[in-house]
């Protein structure tokens, strides 16, 4: 019996994707292009954690609008300024990018002058809880870890996925997932939205989803290739179809959860959930059409003999219908 939410997609499906291989390869190639060149000629608008600045605490008598905040900061000389509330909602954590000028302690005295001006009013007393300058130096290292844990994850999937695959499933898994770490990268180089260590945080949770979706239809081609007697195309095209309905379900119900995120996680995390969100997206596709699709170019163009079991098992597998 078949129950309609675990088989929204029919497992005996036949969507022909292979068909439209050179089409999704080409769009996706396009759209990681488009991505690369954006990071290149825009840069990121990198955020506090990147660039250095002044992290303030603030404790008020009651509740202030964050936007009212923002603009009066802005008015200031203090352009996108983050602003967020913690605690009971009488405390705000502010973050600011110096003016241009300031460093060291001069830029702590006046983001400070700026917070109090910003913050207070005749029936709201203000009281600074903490004013901390984070120097470029540190925003360097954080940035420079960011690119180690990216190198260190990539390295790890490509050695845990030849383990377990084949070298070509390895280097067709890694593609697809930088391509999607690339776009999910680049809509950020495009966007001009800021780019913080939340944000960075998401892109490596994008690769963890985007790898793992990947994984779960290369373990099905490997079922296939060893079970069926078909050409790579179709056993490649069959393997796509009958992870379908499991992929889109999975992917529909994280993007839900990394919405609500988005939408009442407030803005500190609203940059991690929307580089999840695109992330879920390009995932979801890549894994359909491209991942697969690399498997029938060039040196990586798989074959039935390259999934085979050892001599030993070859005999029960001939006998095999």
């Amino acid at each position: 019996m078949k129950i309609f939410p675990l088989t929204l997609l029919p497992n005996d499906a036949n969507v022909n994707f292979m068909k439209l291989r050179w089409v999704s390869i080409a769009v996706a190639a396009l759209i990681m292009f488009v991505a690369i060149g954006a990071m290149v000629t825009r840069n990121f608008n990198y955020a506090l954690d990147f660039t250095g600045g002044n992290l303030v605490e603030v404790h008020l008598a009651k509740p202030v609008g964050l936007d009212t905040v923002r603009e009066r900061l802005a008015a200031d000389g203090y352009d996108s300024a983050q602003v967020q509330t913690y605690g009971s909602g009488n405390e705000l954590l502010i973050r600011l990018q110096p003016r241009e000028g300031d460093s060291g302690s001069a830029a702590t005295a006046h983001a400070a002058e700026a917070v109090m001006k910003a913050v207070s009013g005749a029936d709201n007393q203000a009281k600074i809880l903490r004013n901390e300058f984070v120097g470029p130096q540190v925003g360097r290292e954080l940035a420079l870890n960011g690119l180690y844990a990216l190198l260190f994850v990539v390295v790890g999937f490509l050695i845990y996925i030849a383990f377990r695959f084949e070298w070509k499933f390895a280097v067709a898994a890694i593609i697809t997932t930088l391509h999607d770490v690339i776009v999910v990268a680049g809509w950020f180089a495009i966007s001009g939205h800021e780019f913080d260590l939340t944000v960075l945080a998401g892109i490596l949770s994008v690769m963890g989803y985007s790898i793992n979706d990947t994984i779960v239809v290369f373990d099905r081609v490997r079922e296939n290739f060893r079970s069926m007697r078909a050409d790579p195309e179709t056993v490649l095209n069959k393997s796509i179809n009958q992870t379908l309905s499991r992929t889109v379900i999975t992917s529909f119900v994280a993007f839900l959860t990394v919405f609500a995120l988005y939408l009442y996680g407030g803005g500190s995390l609203r940059g991690m959930a929307e580089s999840q969100m695109i992330g879920i997206i390009i995932g979801t596709l890549s894994s359909i059409f491209v991942a697969c699709p690399l498997l029938t170019l060039g040196l990586l163009k798989v074959s039935k003999q390259d999934l085979l079991p050892k001599a030993k098992d070859e005999a029960a597998l001939a006998r095999r219908p």
